[in-house]
C-alpha cells in the first residue's frame, strides 16, 4: 500500500514540481493542499482547499478529508502551513511538533521567550506594542540593537540601529512596513508588535535538519560567507560543507536541536539561524519547516534532492541515502541580492554567469515589468544562483564570479514607501 502524504502550500510556492518529482521517485501518494487549487489541477492530483488565515479551519477540513482517506503524514513549506500542518497532525494523531512549538516558530516574541525559559542561547529581546514609543525602553535597549517585525521573514523589516535616533527611524520604518503589510498573519494577535533586541556578533550560519522523536539529524550545515552586519541583514550566500572548526559545528548543532526542543518541535523539518562567535553559538531565529523557495535545490548538488527526504521522513520510510552529484563534494546557492527598488527592466550577462566553471544553474525569479522592494521593504530576491565544486572555497569564487557576470536595468517605482 502506498503511503498517502498532504503537501501544504501557498499557490505562489515555488516547490510544488520538486515535491510532485520526489512523489514519484520515493512511491508515495501524494495529495496538494493549497489555497488555489484550481491552478494546480493540471497535475492530476487530488488536491484540498486550505485557507491559511484560518489555521483551526484548515486543520478540521484536513481532519474531514482524513476521515475518508487517511494520511500517513503531512508536509508543510512555509510558515503558515507549519501551523496547519501541526494542527491537524495533532488531531490526527499522526507524528508531529507541537501547535504551539509551529506558532512559536512563526512568532518571534513566543520563540525568544521560550528560547529564554529553556537556557538556549538568544538575544535578549523587549517588545514595543503600538502604543508604544522607543522611549518605552530606553533604559532596557543596548547599543547595536535589531528592529523588527515578530511574524514576517526573509530579512523583512529587519533592521540595525547604533544609537537612539536610529532606533527611532527604525520602529517608525518597520511600523509603515506592517501596516500596509498583506501577511496572512495579519489578523493575529500582535501582527502590529515590533521586537527591539541585542545585536549578536559573529558568523552566520543555517542549520538544516530533521527532527524525529525530539533527535535532531543534521542535514547540512550552511556558512553564510558575506558579513551580515547591517544595517539590513540580506542573505546572499549559503555554501555547504561549512568551514567552521569541528567543536564549532558540534555547537551548533547542539544549540540547534536544543532551540527545536524548547519550542516542542518534536518532529518534521527544522531551518535554524544562528551566529557564532569563539566556539558559542547563539539562536537567531528557528523555521518549522525546511529551507525555502528555489534555495532547496543546492541539496540536490550537496546530497541529492531534500525533498525525497521530507516526503519519506513524514512517510515513516527509510531515508534515501545521500547521492552527491560527481563533483560536487560542496555545493552553495546565491540568493541574487536587490540592490535598489524599481521596476526591473533587462537583465544581460546570463550566458556569461552559466559559463563560469562550477555554476549549475543560473534563475531570474524576477519578471520584467515587475516591480521589485530592497530590504528592508522587500521580501525576495532578483534569482538564484547555484554552484558545485571540491571544496567550498571554490563554490563561494563561482558563485561570486557568476554574479559579476550579471547586470539589471531598473526604471524608477511609482509607489513611495
Amino acid at each position: 500500500m502506498r503511503h498517502r502524504l498532504l503537501l501544504l502550500f501557498p499557490a505562489s510556492s515555488y516547490r510544488v514540481e520538486a515535491f510532485l518529482e520526489a512523489a514519484e521517485r520515493t512511491g508515495v501518494d501524494l495529495w496538494l493542499g493549497t489555497d488555489l487549487p484550481a491552478a494546480f489541477t493540471r497535475h492530476g492530483r487530488p488536491t484540498v482547499a486550505i485557507d491559511f488565515r484560518a489555521p483551526e479551519d484548515a486543520a478540521a477540513v484536513i481532519a474531514g478529508v482524513a476521515a475518508d482517506t487517511p494520511f500517513a503524514g503531512i508536509v508543510a513549506t512555509n510558515e503558515s502551513s507549519a501551523v496547519v500542518a501541526a494542527l491537524a497532525a495533532a488531531r490526527l494523531g499522526l507524528p508531529c511538533s507541537s501547535p504551539e512549538g509551529a506558532l512559536a516558530a512563526r512568532d518571534k516574541r513566543r520563540m525568544r521567550a521560550l528560547l529564554a525559559a529553556h537556557g538556549v542561547p538568544s538575544p535578549a529581546h523587549r517588545v514595543l506594542t503600538p502604543e508604544q514609543g522607543p522611549e518605552a525602553i530606553a533604559g532596557e535597549v543596548r547599543f547595536p540593537c535589531v528592529v523588527k517585525p515578530p511574524m514576517l521573514t526573509g530579512s523583512q523589516g529587519v533592521i540595525r540601529a547604533d544609537g537612539p535616533e536610529e532606533l527611532a527611524r527604525a520602529v517608525s520604518r518597520v511600523r509603515r512596513i506592517l501596516a500596509r503589510h498583506g501577511s496572512d498573519a495579519r489578523s493575529a494577535p500582535g501582527f502590529l508588535d515590533v521586537i527591539v533586541e541585542d545585536y549578536l556578533p559573529g558568523r552566520e550560519v543555517a542549520v538544516e535538519g530533521l527532527m524525529t522523536a525530539g533527535e535532531l539529524t543534521p542535514l547540512a550545515i550552511f556558512d553564510k560567507p558575506d558579513d551580515l552586519t547591517g544595517p539590513f541583514f540580506e542573505e546572499t550566500i549559503y555554501v555547504t560543507p561549512s568551514r567552521l572548526p569541528p567543536a564549532a559545528q558540534a555547537d551548533l548543532l547542539d544549540v540547534a536541536g536544543r532551540a527545536a526542543r524548547a519550542l516542542g518541535l518534536h518532529h518534521g523539518p527544522v531551518h535554524v539561524e544562528l551566529r557564532t562567535e569563539g566556539g558559542r553559538a547563539a539562536v537567531v531565529e528557528l523555521a518549522a519547516r525546511s529551507i525555502g523557495g528555489l534555495c532547496s535545490q543546492v541539496f540536490r548538488l550537496a546530497a541529492g534532492p531534500l525533498e525525497d527526504l521530507l516526503l519519506a521522513h513524514a512517510a515513516g520510510l527509510p531515508l534515501p541515502a545521500p547521492a552527491r552529484e560527481a563533483g560536487a563534494a560542496a555545493a552553495g546557492v546565491m540568493m541574487v541580492p536587490i540592490p535598489r527598488s524599481g521596476v526591473l527592466k533587462r537583465v544581460t550577462g546570463l550566458d556569461e554567469a552559466r559559463a563560469v566553471p562550477g555554476i549549475d544553474g543560473v534563475t531570474i525569479a524576477a519578471k520584467l515589468g515587475e516591480a521589485v522592494h530592497a530590504l528592508p521593504e522587500g521580501a525576495s530576491y532578483l534569482g538564484f544562483v547555484f554552484a558545485r565544486g571540491a571544496t567550498p572555497a571554490a563554490v563561494e569564487s563561482a558563485l561570486r564570479d557568476a554574479h559579476a557576470c550579471l547586470a539589471f536595468e531598473w526604471a524608477p517605482l511609482l509607489e513611495l514607501w
